[in-house]
């Protein structure tokens, strides 16, 4: 159901509150009233508004402007994502500049004309929409742009970055394979900093969490009233990306259904929004990663050969952390230190006793299971140095799979389901732990959960 967009109109005179009231319900607004600035500010407090029709002049000062200009301002402190019309009886230029410039969407003089305001107030939503659309986007972006660091002081990680290194500025399409948590997304960001197209955006889009039916919206995008629940125009993944990259994670999780018209785009740089025939371009640096075994994929019907063969013009396998044991001190202080920025909390140490227990543990989760042990052990602790003890590791590196004998024999999905259940239990209903035990991505383990209809929180009920 499409949501009911929240008015509200701030003005002295209840006639003209009542005016724009009668005009806005007509045409499905729910609009709430305010005869000064501080009940206005009190109710955008209190409620969720989309739009404020405000007054400039009060009756402290009917003529400057002032008061209005003062409430704009604290109504977009208190959230700038609210689209404001300021209103006035006095058409002073130089007030509707200081409006405009106060961050006023639009503006309208008293009396006005009824198909005016409306149309008014329906384009300040949408340009607010529009505008706050784009902040998201560009606070996702600006999250890649930062340059992230590949520490490399094993051999098997030299090696890598020494591959990387040779194809990161060229446009060839690449891609990454390796176990769960042995940082592909970082190492995509990596790769696009160190681009020739770094100051372009860098998109980034897990495949396992888009449903089939949204594959061809989330990457191509919509247009307004496509299918049911479209209410505006969307711009998909490709288009965002244009003169950038693309960086497609568990890449393997595509539907077959929908495989061939992520080849037909790969090829031909072409694609028609869901609900539109015109036929759009996009130049992309694709990226992709996945932990799947292609060769069982490929035999099995699961994923096209002509798609892996163009995904793969370049691919690199990233090392597991087993097979990087001198580089588990430098990732451990690495994400120590970037915990105590996180949390702002004062530096502290981790003991030699610390890091040699660490090179001991078999990380099955890779760097995501290091940054969560790291992460638990500074927050649960307050001493200066965090020890051995402190990481409570005791028995978390001993296999807990029984023998071949001692199994039940059941089916694939049953054996799936005890041990989602058994990682649940283990992890408290705490799912993306339960994800680390077992060696998969959130959104994997997501799906499973939805799949035999598991509930997190009954495992924290009954802990």
């Amino acid at each position: 159901m499409h949501k009911t967009q929240k008015v509200l109109i701030i003005d002295d005179k209840a006639d003209i509150r009542l005016s724009a009231k009668y005009l806005l319900s007509k045409h499905n607004f729910q609009v709430l009233e305010a005869d000064s600035p501080d009940h206005g500010l009190a109710i955008i407090h209190n409620e969720n508004i989309d739009l404020v029709l405000l007054d400039m002049n009060f009756t402290r000062d009917t003529t400057s402007g002032e008061e209005g200009i003062d409430c704009l301002k604290k109504i977009k402190a208190i959230n700038a994502d609210i689209a404001v019309v300021a209103i006035t009886a006095w058409s002073f230029v130089d007030l509707v500049v200081k409006a405009l410039k106060n961050g006023a969407t639009d503006f309208i003089e008293k009396p006005w004309d009824n198909q005016r305001l409306l149309q008014i107030v329906q384009q300040a939503l949408k340009v607010e929409g529009l505008e706050k659309q784009n902040r998201l986007l560009k606070q996702q972006i600006d999250d890649f742009q930062h340059t992230p660091q590949l520490i490399a002081y094993s051999a098997s990680m030299k090696q890598f970055k020494a591959q990387l290194d040779e194809v990161t500025d060229t446009p060839v399409t690449i891609l990454l394979t390796g176990e769960n948590g042995t940082g592909k997304s970082t190492i995509a960001r990596y790769i696009h900093q160190n681009s020739l197209l770094k100051n372009n955006p860098l998109i980034s889009v897990n495949m396992g969490a888009i449903a089939e039916n949204l594959f061809e919206s989330e990457m191509f995008g919509h247009t307004k009233g496509a299918f049911t629940n479209a209410y505006k125009e969307r711009i998909g993944r490709f288009e965002m990306a244009d003169s950038g990259t693309l960086f497609l994670d568990e890449i393997a999780n595509i539907p077959h259904s929908q495989q061939a018209k992520l080849l037909r785009v790969l090829e031909s740089g072409e694609f028609e929004m869901v609900g539109s025939s015109k036929t759009k371009r996009a130049n992309v640096r694709l990226i992709s990663a996945t932990n799947a075994d292609f060769n069982t994929l490929i035999a099995n019907n699961d994923f096209r050969q002509d798609l892996y063969f163009r995904l793969n013009t370049v691919e690199l396998h990233v090392p597991s952390l087993k097979d990087r044991k001198e580089d588990i001190p430098y990732l451990a202080q690495h994400f120590f230190n970037n915990v105590c920025r996180k949390y702002h909390k004062p530096s502290r140490e981790l003991s030699n006793n610390a890091l040699d227990k660490l090179q001991q543990h078999s990380f099955p989760g890779n760097l995501r299971e290091l940054s969560h042990i790291i992460e638990r052990a500074l927050l649960l602790n307050r001493d200066d140095c965090i020890t051995a003890d402190h990481l409570n590791l005791n028995g978390e590196a001993k296999s807990n799979i029984a023998s071949p004998d001692q199994l039940p024999l059941m089916t694939i999905a049953q054996a799936e389901r005890k041990l989602l259940t058994m990682a649940l239990t283990k992890a408290q209903g705490q799912s993306h732990e339960a994800a680390n035990l077992l060696g998969i991505s959130k959104s994997s383990i997501y799906r499973r959960m939805e799949k035999y209809n598991i509930v997190a929180k009954h495992f924290l009920e009954n802990k």
